[in-house]
């Protein structure tokens, strides 16, 4: 059995879940989500808690057991407190800034790089950081993951676009000749 799959998901207050056969909606707060359900897993509702149970021992059923709880853990905690992802820019010149729904990246490049955020999504600059947040942690992580992609760090001075818990391993530079 797994053990993350056997726990129930706890519902906090202010959340409305509907159970149907082929996803499970959560309306709250923040926003609605839904989590696709498989073929192999079965969701119960007991009072305040969700339930994440196999229909089988099949090797896809266990697979999938941990995982759709997961998925939908984090989609109770995006529609009751969200998620955020932090970015840091690190560099001389390097400068962000946030237009509606479009993020400015000038990061040594001969032009600024314009980032178009999708739905659902919205950033924060404060100084050389910019930060991502919305209800959906795997949206959120993507769209961090794609500015990062803009101008990754490099390993001799750190210079380029970090997560701000990374760290990047650093790497000697040339020796002198002797």
């Amino acid at each position: 059995m797994s053990r993350i799959g056997k726990l129930p998901v706890q519902i906090p207050q202010g959340v409305e879940v509907t159970l149907n056969k082929d996803s499970v909606d959560l309306k709250g707060p923040k926003g609605e989500l839904q989590v696709p359900a498989h073929t192999k897993i079965r969701f119960a509702q007991e009072g305040d808690a969700i339930l994440v149970n196999r229909v089988d021992d099949s090797r896809p059923a266990k697979e999938q057991h941990g995982l759709r709880r997961t998925l939908l853990q984090n989609a109770v905690d995006g529609v009751t407190k969200g998620f955020e992802k932090g970015l840091e820019l690190v560099g001389v010149g390097y400068r962000v800034a946030v237009k509606g729904q479009t993020v400015e990246l000038n990061v040594g490049y001969s032009n600024p790089v314009e980032f178009s955020l999708p739905d659902g999504i919205s950033a924060r600059v404060e100084g050389n950081k910019i930060f991502i947040a919305g209800i959906d942690k795997q949206l959120v992580g993507e769209i961090a993951a794609q500015i990062r992609r803009v101008r990754p760090p490099e390993p001799y001075k750190g210079k380029g676009i970090k997560f701000i818990d990374e760290q990047i391993r650093r790497k000697a530079g040339k020796s002198a000749k002797k």
